[in-house]
């Protein structure tokens, strides 16, 4: 009993380090600030970056849409409900593709034009 009580209360003891770099900044060798790119950018430039990623990740979902219903329209083996289904998933695909790349381009227009004045300013 005494030493499972004397091992918890070692275990749960903080422990402490004396020793440190020249500079005093105790890193670890992990630079999560560095890593990861939005500590050190202008949030504007994150955003912007975030919106991008958005965009082609909803396109990424459109393609995915458009070849399942390929896919389901040569499975559909000529059973008409099936083929109707898939030309209305085809259809929907294609569709969201399109609003993706509209918004993607007046995204992309709406950012150039705001980073220009950013920069003129």
């Amino acid at each position: 009993m005494k030493k499972t009580l004397l091992i918890a209360s070692w275990l749960l003891l903080p422990s402490l380090a004396l020793a440190q770099e020249a500079g005093g900044n105790l890193s670890l060798g992990l630079e999560i600030v560095g890593s990861t790119g939005l500590g050190t950018a202008d949030p504007k430039i994150a955003i912007i970056n975030l919106i991008r990623i958005l965009m082609g990740f909803l396109g990424i979902i459109a393609v995915a849409i458009i070849l399942l219903g390929g896919f389901k329209w040569m499975t559909a083996q000529g059973a008409d409900d099936k083929v109707k289904a898939a030309k209305k998933l085809i259809t929907a695909g294609l569709t969201g593709l399109v609003i993706v790349l509209a918004a993607f381009l007046i995204a992309n227009f709406v950012i150039s034009t705001i980073g220009n004045q950013i920069i003129s300013n």
